[in-house]
C-alpha cells in the first residue's frame, strides 16, 4: 500500500557520489505528503501490472534508475574474480564492481529533456565510424562486455526487482520523463512506449482539475515579442509571503507533478544530504568572501622511503665498426651493399609497392643534397646554406620520398623539420605548426609532386597561405627534378658534433608546438644506444607501423635501421585502417625479427585475427610496444599474447618502452631469455597515486592500477625522479615524480626558444635540503613514474595529462581507461574520447568529451554517462565536472587520427564543441564554496550594532528634491485644483492651441486643439451620464490603443465624475495570453463599464475571445467612435482634492497585479513637480515614446500637457516597431529638446538602427537639438544599454550627456527625473561581493567583480527620500544599502484591493521609522538602493545627494544566505556565449534555474550549458541547478521592457516552454 511505497521513496540511500558537496540548504517540505496523495489511487494497478519483457526494462533501468535491487547486486560484486592476468581485463572488473556498488546505493539522475529536432545527427556522410585514434585505444578484451552484461542480467533476474523499479520511476527514474520528450505528440499511448512505467504515464498525462493553470504566456510565436504582455498574478488571494511558503505544495498554481517538477524533485532527492550543524559563532561576513581551503587530511599517505639514488644505465659499448656519423653509415652501405634492400613500402591494400635499395637511397639522397645546395637560386646567392632549416612535408604513405629527403638534408647539412601535411586551412593545430615553423625560421618546404598537387590552392593556383604560417617556397623532390652531382662534387661528412642534425616537433599541453633540436652527436649516440639495447644485427628485417616522421618510428625505422643496414617494411596508417592484420602478415611473410607497434595495433590485430589461420610469429625476437607506458598497455599486451601465443609468439619478446620528445628513448625492456620468468607487475593503489605515493594495493581491489615495467634505463644514461612541481627536488623511493634523464643521446633544446629550454633541458636536481646534487644537467622527460625493484622503470602517467583536483593528482589516461571500461562499444567509439581539466572557481575541474555513435539512443547515452560518473567516483574518488558527447567525427583530429586535446579544450571553453549530450555535475565536485552566510537575528544583543545601523555622528542617508515653492503660474493652479478645470480653462482662454500631435508610421492623425479635446470629453461624459446604472465615483475601464481617444475618454470620465482605469487592450493575434489580464483588471477594479473603440468591441465579443474568457459577463461596453454631439448637463467638480482622480494598474515583474489610488491632489502636485523639473510651458514641445497605460508614462501622455500647456508629440512604441526611425526622425524634424522613452524603445533603436547611422545621417536626421532623453523605468538603470545608445547615435549629433533615467515605483510614480537643473548623473563602481552581503563598498573602475551603477536622475521637487534597514526599520548611513522610502505630496494614497490585505497597505503607504524622526509618514518603495553625497553642487549650491537604485526587493534571490539580484546573474550569463540573446534566472526550491534564449543554431544549445554554469560559479559563487535553453522571444517581457521572471517560472514548471534543451546539473 501507500505506506510501503512511501518508505521506498523516502528511505532511498543516495550515493556518496552526488551528495558529498552540497551545502545543506535543500528542504523537502511537504513533498512526501503530496506524493502519497497523488500515488494513492494508482498503487493497486501497478502491483498487478504484468511484467514486461526484461530486455525492454534493461533499457531504462540498467544501472542508473534507482532500484530496490534484490541482493543479487551485492553478490555480483563479490563474485567477480580479480587479477587473472592472462585471462581477464582487470580494469573492466574494477569498473563492474564499482558500478555494482553504486547500484546498491540506488541512484537516479533526472535525464535531460531535449527537443527532438535537436537530435539531428550530422548528415549521413559524416556518420562513417571515425578513425580510431592513436590517442587512447585501449584495449582490453572483449570479455569486458560479457562481464558487464552478465552483471546486469543477474541484477535483472528477479521479477519483484523490476516491479519495484517501475514504482520508483515516478519520483526518480529518468524513464518517466525522458521518453516523453517534447517533439512527439503527447498522445502516444503506452503501446508505442513499452518502456514507460504505468505510473509515469499517469503522472505525465494528468492535470489536477481544481488548480488554475496560468495563462500561457509563451505560446505566442517567437516573432511575437511585439505583443508585450502584461501578465496577471497566478496565485489569487495569496500574498507573496504565503505563496513562498507553500510553493512546494502548489508550485504557484502549477501541478507539482508536471514533468519538469518531477525531474526537479528527482534532482533534489539526488542532491539531498543531512544538514550541516549550525555554525557555532556568527559567520564573520568579512568584505572578502572566503573560499574554503581544503584542510589537509591527517590520513593522507605520505612518502616514507629514503631519498632516491640516481640510476645508471649499462655503459655504452664501443664497437670498432660504428660509423663516425650517420651519413657515413649510409655512404658505406650505398657503396658496399648497393643491392641490399633498405625499405619496402606498401600500397593501400597492404601489398608491397616498391623496395628502395641502399644503393638507390644513397644516390638519390646525394642528388637531392647537390640540388639543394647548388641548383636553388644562383651560384653567388644560393637560397639554402648549410645550417638552414627546411620543412619536410610528406604523406604517411610515402616513406621512400621521406627517407631520401631526410638523408638528402643530412648530406647537404641543412636541418630537416618533418611536419604533417596540411589538408585544409583550418586543420586542428595548424596555427601552432605555423608557430613551430616561425620559431625555427623555416622558409623552404620539400614535398613530393603528388603531395603538392593535393595541397589546398587559391583560385589562381598558388598554394594556400595556411593560418599562422610564414611564407614558404615549395620544392618538389621527385627524382626526375633532381640534378646529378658534377664529378668533382662530394658531400661534406664531418665527424658527428654538437651542431643540430634535425628538429622533431612536439605539442605541449596548451597546444603550442615546439621544435626539439637533436644534435648530430645525440642522433648518432641514440642510434648506438638503441642498437646495443635492442641488440640489432646487420641485415635484419624490421616491420614498422609507427609514424616514421618522429619518435620511435623515426629513431628505429629510419635512423638506427640505416646504421645497421636493416631492411625496414613500413606499414602506413591507412593500410592499418583497411586491413588491421597487415603488419602481422608482413612479419609472417618476411620472417621479420623485430616489429615496432603501438597498443592500438595489437588491439586491432587481435580483433581481426579470426580471418587468419596460418600466421606465424615465431621469427620475432622483439615486439617493441611504443606506448608501453600507457595505463591500458598491460591489458593490450596480455590479450595479444593470449591470442597469438598459439601462432608462435613468445611471451618474452614483448618489449614495452617509454619515450619522450625531449629525452628521446627513456627506457626499453630488453628481450628476455626463453623460459625465464616474466617481469612482475605493480598493482598500485589509485588513492596512493593521487597523493603521489606508491602503495601496493591490498584492501580495495577495485581502485587499483596495474602497470608493467618499461625495462631499464638506456645504455650510457643516468636517471633520477624529481618532484613534478616547484624546484627539482629528488623524490623518495616510494614517491611518484617526474623522470629526468642525463644522456648524450637526448634532445638539446627547443629550437629558437631559449627561455623555455632552460627549464626543461638544464635541470639540476636538488636534495631535501635544497643543495644541488652535482653539476650535470638533466632533461625533463614529461613522464611520471618511479624506479621499482631491480632498477626497473615504471611509468604511471604524463605531466601533460596530470590534473590537480583539490590537491590530489589524477591522470587523464587513467580516467580514459576507466570510462572505456564502462561498456565500450554501444555508445562511444574506442579511442575517440578525451579527458582534460579546466580551471573554474579556484580549482581544476575534470571534463570528459567523447564521440557518440550515430546509432546510440538517448537512453543509452545518458545511461553510459551516469555510469561513467559512478565508475570514476568509485575507482578514482574524484567527481567529474562535465561529461559531453559529440556527434561522430566532429572532434578535432591529430594527423594520425587521435584527438587533438588542446584544440578540443579550446572548443569547449569557447562554446564551439556542439555536443549532442551533456551532463554537468557541479554540485558533486565543487566543494570549495564559501560557507553560507548565517543571518544575524534582529533585536537586542550584539546584533543591534549591526553593520549599517546608524553610528553617532554619521550622516543619515537621505536626499530631497527642491522645494515645490510658491505658486506663481498665472494663478492657474490656485483657481483650478483639478485637471478637469484646467482643460476647461484652456478651452476658453486658448481654444486653438494644439496640445497633442500623434505620430504614426504611415500618417499623422488629427491633432486636436484645446477646444476640440474639451468637446470630445463632453461627448464622452454625456454618453456616460445617459447610460443608466453608472454613478458618480464608479470605475470605468478605458480600453484604447495609444492615442488621442484615450486622452479624450480620460477627461470625459473626470467630467462625468467617474474614476478612469486605463488598461492595455488585448493583442488581437494573441488573445489567449493577453485577454485574461484585461479580464482580471476589469474584475478586480469592479468596473461599471468599458469605454473602447468599435474594433475593440468586436474583438471583446468575438468567438476567439470566448475561447479564453467568459464574454457573456462583460460590464456595459460603450463604443466612443461615433458619439452624438451632446453636452453633459453639468461638469462634475470633486468636493475635495483628496478624492480619487484615477486608478493606476500594473503587473509587477514578480507577476503581482497591483492597482494604486491616485488622488486629485497627487495629480496636480506631480504635474507641477515635473513642470518645474523640466521647465515646461506653453511654447515648449516634448516627444513621448512610451506606453500610456500606467506609471509615469501615463502621466506624461495624458496629464502633463493639460496642466503645463506644452505640446506633446505622441509616438506609440508599437509604431516604432513597424518603422524603426520614427522616433529619432521626429526628434530631428521637430527640433525636440526633451524626450521620454522606455528601455524597450531604446533597445529597438540600438539593435535595429545601430548599423544604419550613416543612412539616417544622409536622410538629414540630426539629434544635436536633444538636451535630455529620459528613460522612464522602475528598475536599476541599464547602464550598458544607455551607454551603447549614446555611443551609437553620437554620430547623429546626440550629446553624450543627454541620456538619463527616471525612477518611479508603485507607491510613488515619479521619484527621480533628470530635469534641466542639477548636475549630470554620476556613476559609481560597487563591489558585487559586498552587495550580496547587503553592503555597499565603492571600488575603482575596472576592479574585479565590480558593478557600475548610475544615479537615477535628480530627485523631483517636493520629494524626500531616506534609506532604511528593511528589518529594523531604522535609518541607515550614507553609502549603505537599504530600502528606499519616500515622502512626497504626490505619493499614491493606497492600493486598490490587493485582495483584502489592509495591513500590508498601511505598511507600504504610511509607515514610520523605528527611531530617529518618528513623525514623518513614509511610503516604502520595495526597492533597495543607497544615497551618496557627491562632490557636485546642486542648483542651490549645496553638495548634491545622488540616489542609486540597486533593484527590487521582491525580485531578489536569497541563496546561501546572500542576496542576489537576478539582473547581475543574467548579465554574466549573457556574456558567456555570443549566441545567448537574453537570459532570465529564478529559483525553485533553492535551485537556481537559468533560462537562456539561443540566438544561434540549435546545435549550439548544449555548448551553453557548461559556459553558463562556469560563469555563474566564477562570478557569483553559485551552482546553477537547471539550465534551460529556449528559442528567442520566449522570456516574457512587459510593456516597460522588464522580464516577467515569475511567469517564466510558472511556464517552465507547467512544462509550457517547449525548450530546446533542459540540463539538470548534478
Amino acid at each position: 500500500g501507500p505506506r510501503s511505497l512511501l518508505h521506498l521513496l523516502s528511505n532511498t540511500k543516495f550515493p556518496r557520489l552526488l551528495c558529498s558537496s552540497l551545502p545543506g540548504d535543500i528542504t523537502q517540505k511537504g513533498y512526501e505528503k503530496k506524493k502519497a496523495k497523488l500515488l494513492g489511487p494508482y498503487i493497486p494497478q501497478i502491483q498487478n501490472a504484468s511484467p514486461r519483457s526484461p530486455s525492454r526494462v534493461s533499457l531504462v533501468t540498467s544501472g542508473v534508475a534507482s532500484g530496490d535491487a534484490a541482493m543479487s547486486d551485492a553478490t555480483v560484486a563479490s563474485k567477480l574474480p580479480f587479477y587473472h592476468f592472462e585471462h581477464e581485463n582487470i580494469h573492466t572488473e574494477a569498473v563492474q564492481a564499482a558500478l555494482a556498488k553504486h547500484k546498491e546505493e540506488k541512484m537516479a539522475l533526472p535525464m535531460p529533456t531535449k527537443r527532438r529536432s535537436a537530435f539531428v545527427q550530422s548528415p549521413v556522410d559524416n556518420c562513417t565510424p571515425p578513425d580510431t585514434s592513436s590517442a587512447s585505444e585501449d584495449e582490453g578484451s572483449l570479455r569486458r562486455q560479457a562481464a558487464l552484461s552478465a552483471a546486469l542480467a543477474q541484477s535483472l533476474q528477479s521479477p519483484d526487482y523490476w516491479i519495484n523499479r517501475s514504482l520508483q520511476s515516478s519520483s526518480t527514474s529518468s524513464s518517466a520523463s525522458s521518453t516523453l520528450s517534447h517533439g512527439e505528440q503527447k498522445s502516444q499511448g503506452p503501446a508505442q512506449q513499452p518502456q514507460l512505467s504505468l505510473l509515469a504515464d499517469v503522472l505525465a498525462h494528468t492535470r489536477i482539475g481544481n488548480v488554475s493553470v496560468p495563462p500561457d504566456v509563451t505560446s505566442s510565436t517567437s516573432q511575437d515579442r511585439g505583443s508585450r504582455v502584461d501578465m496577471p498574478p497566478i496565485v489569487r488571494g495569496m500574498s507573496r509571503e504565503q505563496s513562498r511558503s507553500s510553493m512546494l505544495d502548489t508550485a504557484d498554481g502549477v501541478p507539482v507533478h508536471s514533468r519538469v517538477s518531477t525531474k526537479i524533485q528527482q534532482l533534489l532527492n539526488t542532491l539531498k544530504r543531512p544538514k550541516r550543524p549550525p555554525l557555532s559563532e556568527f559567520f564573520l561576513d568579512d568584505s572578502e568572501e572566503i573560499v574554503e581551503v581544503p584542510q589537509p587530511d591527517p590520513n593522507t599517505p605520505r612518502p616514507e622511503g629514503r631519498q632516491i639514488i640516481p640510476v645508471k644505465g649499462e655503459p655504452l659499448g664501443v664497437v670498432s665498426n660504428w660509423p663516425p656519423a650517420l651519413q657515413a653509415a649510409l655512404a658505406r652501405w650505398g657503396a658496399t651493399q648497393a643491392k641490399s634492400p633498405a625499405l619496402t613500402t606498401l600500397d593501400h591494400t597492404g601489398k608491397p609497392l616498391y623496395t628502395l635499395t641502399y644503393g638507390k637511397l644513397w644516390s638519390r639522397s646525394l642528388k637531392l643534397a647537390y640540388t639543394l645546395l647548388n641548383k636553388l637560386g644562383t651560384k653567388n646567392d644560393p637560397i639554402l646554406k648549410p645550417g638552414d632549416r627546411v620543412a619536410l612535408v610528406y604523406p604517411n604513405n610515402d616513406p621512400g620520398m621521406f627517407w631520401v629527403a631526410f638523408y638528402g638534408c643530412l648530406l647537404a647539412e641543412v636541418i630537416p623539420v618533418p611536419i604533417e601535411v596540411p589538408l585544409t586551412r583550418k586543420d586542428a593545430g595548424s596555427q601552432q605548426i605555423g608557430f613551430l615553423l616561425g620559431s625555427c625560421g623555416v622558409g623552404l618546404a620539400l614535398t613530393s609532386e603528388v603531395c603538392l598537387k593535393g595541397l589546398p590552392k587559391t583560385p589562381n593556383g598558388e598554394i594556400l597561405q595556411f593560418k599562422g604560417w610564414p611564407r614558404l617556397k615549395w620544392v618538389v623532390t621527385d627524382t626526375k627534378y633532381l640534378t646529378k652531382p658534377s664529378k668533382d662534387w662530394q658531400p661534406h661528412i664531418p665527424t658527428a658534433n654538437t651542431d643540430t642534425a634535425y628538429i622533431e616537433y612536439k605539442a605541449s599541453k596548451e597546444g603550442t608546438v615546439m621544435g626539439v633540436a637533436v644534435s648530430k652527436i645525440s642522433m648518432l649516440t641514440h642510434c648506438q644506444a638503441l642498437t646495443q639495447a635492442c641488440n640489432y644485427c646487420e641485415g635484419e628485417t624490421l616491420v614498422n607501423v609507427l609514424d616514421f616522421k618522429k619518435d620511435m618510428g623515426l629513431w628505429h625505422g629510419v635512423l638506427t635501421s640505416v646504421m645497421n643496414r636493416i631492411h625496414t617494411i613500413s606499414v602506413p596508417y591507412a593500410v592499418m585502417k583497411a586491413c588491421p592484420l597487415s603488419w602481422v602478415q608482413r612479419v609472417h611473410i618476411h620472417k621479420a625479427r623485430v616489429a615496432l607497434v603501438k597498443c592500438r595495433d595489437l588491439h586491432w590485430a587481435m580483433m581481426a585475427h579470426r580471418d587468419q589461420k596460418d600466421t606465424n610469429l615465431s621469427s620475432l625476437r622483439m615486439l617493441i610496444v611504443g606506448d608501453g607506458a600507457n595505463p591500458w598497455s598491460v591489458s593490450s599486451c596480455d590479450a595479444f599474447l593470449n591470442v597469438f601465443q598459439s601462432h608462435g609468439l613468445k611471451p618474452e619478446v614483448i618489449c614495452p618502452c617509454a619515450s619522450s620528445p625531449e629525452a628521446l628513448t627513456v627506457a626499453i625492456r630488453r628481450p628476455g631469455v626463453r623460459g625465464a620468468p616474466l617481469p612482475a607487475r605493480a598493482i598500485l593503489s589509485m588513492a596512493g597515486l593521487s597523493h603521489g605515493v606508491i602503495r601496493v594495493n591490498t584492501e580495495d581491489k577495485n581502485s587499483a592500477l596495474t602497470v608493467q615495467d618499461v625495462g631499464h634505463v638506456m645504455p650510457g644514461a643516468l636517471m633520477c625522479i624529481v618532484k613534478p612541481d616547484g624546484p627539482p627536488m629528488l623524490c623518495k623511493t616510494d614517491e611518484i615524480g617526474e623522470i629526468v634523464l642525463n644522456s648524450r643521446a637526448g634532445g638539446t633544446m627547443y629550437y629558437g626558444l631559449p627561455g623555455v629550454t632552460k627549464n626543461t633541458f638544464e635541470v639540476i636536481p636538488v636534495n631535501s635540503s635544497g643543495a644541488p646534487i652535482g653539476e650535470i644537467p638533466f632533461t625533463r622527460t614529461g613522464l611520471l613514474g618511479f624506479v621499482g625493484p631491480g632498477s626497473l622503470v615504471f611509468v604511471v602517467g604524463r605531466i601533460e595529462g596530470l590534473m590537480m583536483v583539490s590537491g590530489r593528482r589524477h591522470n587523464a589516461d587513467d580516467l580514459v581507461a576507466t570510462a572505456l571500461a564502462v561498456e565500450p562499444v554501444k555508445t562511444v567509439y574506442r579511442g575517440r574520447i578525451v579527458v582534460f581539466s579546466v580551471t573554474v572557481f579556484y580549482d581544476e575541474r575534470i571534463v570528459i568529451v567523447a564521440e557518440q555513435r550515430p546509432d546510440a539512443s538517448e537512453e543509452d547515452s545518458f545511461q553510459w554517462m551516469s555510469r561513467v560518473l559512478q565508475a570514476i567516483d568509485g575507482i578514482h574518488q574524484v567527481g567529474l565536472f562535465c561529461l559531453a558527447l559529440v556527434p561522430a567525427n566532429t572532434l578535432p583530429k591529430t594527423p594520425l587520427g587521435g584527438i587533438h586535446v588542446s584544440e578540443t579544450k579550446q572548443h569547449f571553453l569557447e562554446g564551439s564543441l556542439h555536443p549532442c549530450n551533456i551532463l554537468m555535475c557541479p554540485h558533486t565536485c565543487v566543494t570549495n564554496l564559501p560557507k553560507p552566510r548565517q543571518k544575524q537575528p534582529v533585536g537586542v544583543g550584539p546584533a543591534s550594532i549591526m553593520v549599517g545601523n546608524l553610528v553617532a555622528g554619521k550622516r543619515i542617508a537621505q536626499a530631497a528634491g527642491r522645494e515645490l515653492g510658491l505658486i506663481e503660474d498665472q494663478d492657474l493652479v490656485r483657481k483650478h485644483q483639478f485637471l478637469s478645470e484646467a482643460l476647461q480653462w484652456r478651452a476658453q482662454t486658448d481654444p486653438d492651441h494644439v496640445l497633442y500631435v500623434l505620430l504614426n508610421a504611415k500618417v499623422t492623425s488629427a491633432n486636436p486643439t484645446c477646444l476640440q479635446l474639451h468637446k470630445r470629453a463632453e461627448k464622452v461624459a454625456a454618453a456616460l451620464m445617459e447610460r443608466g446604472g453608472i454613478n458618480t465615483g464608479d470605475n470605468v475601464v478605458l480600453l484604447y490603443p495609444p492615442g488621442i481617444d484615450l486622452i479624450g475618454s480620460f477627461y470625459g470620465c473626470l467630467y462625468a465624475g467617474c474614476i478612469p482605469v486605463t488598461v492595455r487592450p488585448p493583442h488581437p493575434q494573441n488573445l489567449s495570453a493577453t485577454l485574461p489580464t484585461v479580464r482580471m483588471i476589469i474584475d478586480v477594479s469592479k468596473a461599471a463599464c468599458i469605454l473602447t473603440t468599435q474594433l475593440m468591441m468586436k474583438i471583446l465579443r468575438s468567438k476567439e475571445a470566448a475561447a479564453s474568457v467568459n464574454i457573456k459577463t462583460w460590464p456595459t461596453i460603450i463604443d466612443t467612435d461615433d458619439l452624438p454631439r451632446r453636452r453633459p448637463p453639468q461638469i462634475y467638480k470633486p468636493p475635495t482634492a483628496e478624492m480619487l482622480a484615477y486608478l493606476d494598474f500594473s503587473v509587477s515583474t514578480t507577476g503581482m497585479l497591483t492597482g494604486v489610488k491616485i488622488s486629485h491632489a497627487a495629480v496636480s502636485t506631480l504635474c507641477r513637480s515635473i513642470k518645474l523639473q523640466c521647465e515646461l510651458y506653453s511654447s515648449r514641445q516634448i516627444a513621448i515614446c512610451l506606453d500610456p497605460y500606467c506609471g509615469l508614462g501615463f502621466v506624461l501622455w495624458c496629464l502633463c500637457s493639460v496642466y503645463s500647456g506644452h505640446q506633446s508629440i505622441l509616438i506609440p512604441p508599437m509604431e516604432v516597431e513597424i518603422s524603426l526611425p520614427l522616433w529619432l526622425s521626429a526628434l530631428s524634424q521637430y527640433k525636440i529638446r526633451d524626450t521620454f522613452c522606455s528601455y524597450s524603445v531604446m533597445e529597438l533603436c540600438t539593435k535595429g538602427l545601430g548599423t544604419q547611422t550613416e543612412i539616417l545621417k544622409a536622410r538629414g536626421v540630426n539629434l544635436s537639438c536633444v538636451r535630455s532623453c529620459v528613460v522612464v523605468a522602475e528598475e536599476r538603470p541599464r547602464l550598458a544599454l544607455t551607454q551603447s545608445f549614446s555611443k551609437l547615435f553620437k554620430d547623429l549629433g546626440l550629446s553624450p550627456r543627454a541620456v538619463s533615467t527616471a525612477f518611479g515605483s508603485r507607491v510613488n510614480l515619479a521619484i527621480c527625473l533628470q530635469g534641466t537643473a542639477g548636475p549630470d548623473p554620476s556613476t559609481v563602481y560597487v563591489d558585487m561581493k559586498s552587495l550580496r552581503h547587503d553592503r555597499v563598498r565603492l571600488v575603482e573602475r575596472g576592479a574585479p567583480q565590480s558593478l557600475p551603477l548610475t544615479e537615477s536622475g535628480t530627485i523631483l521637487p517636493g520629494v524626500r527620500v531616506i534609506i532604511v534597514n528593511p528589518e529594523t526599520r531604522g535609518p541607515l548611513g550614507d553609502s549603505h544599502l537599504g530600502e528606499i522610502w519616500v515622502n512626497s505630496p504626490h505619493s499614491a494614497s493606497g492600493y486598490y484591493t490587493l485582495y483584502g490585505e489592509e495591513s500590508l497597505q498601511a505598511d507600504h503607504f504610511n509607515t514610520r521609522l523605528s527611531f530617529g524622526e518618528p513623525h514623518t509618514l513614509w511610503a516604502r518603495t520595495g526597492y533597495l538602493g543607497f544615497v551618496r553625497r557627491t562632490e557636485l553642487l546642486d542648483a542651490s549650491g549645496d553638495r548634491h545627494d545622488a540616489l542609486f537604485v540597486v533593484g527590487s526587493l521582491d525580485e531578489t534571490l536569497e541563496l546561501r544566505g546572500l542576496r542576489y539580484h537576478p539582473i547581475d546573474i543574467e548579465t554574466s550569463v549573457s556574456r558567456a556565449h555570443r549566441s545567448i540573446a537574453e537570459s532570465a534566472v529564478f529559483t525553485w526550491t533553492n535551485l537556481l534555474v537559468v533560462v537562456s534564449e539561443l540566438a544561434g543554431s540549435e546545435q549550439e544549445a548544449l555548448d551553453l550549458v557548461p559556459l553558463v554554469t562556469n560563469v555563474v560559479l566564477e562570478e557569483h559563487h553559485l551552482i546553477v541547478g537547471v539550465v534551460v535553453i529556449v528559442d528567442p522571444g520566449v522570456i516574457p517581457i512587459n510593456s516597460r521592457g522588464e522580464k516577467q521572471r515569475m511567469h517564466l517560472r510558472d511556464s517552465f514548471l507547467a512544462d509550457q516552454l517547449d525548450p530546446i534543451y533542459v540540463a539538470y546539473n548534478m
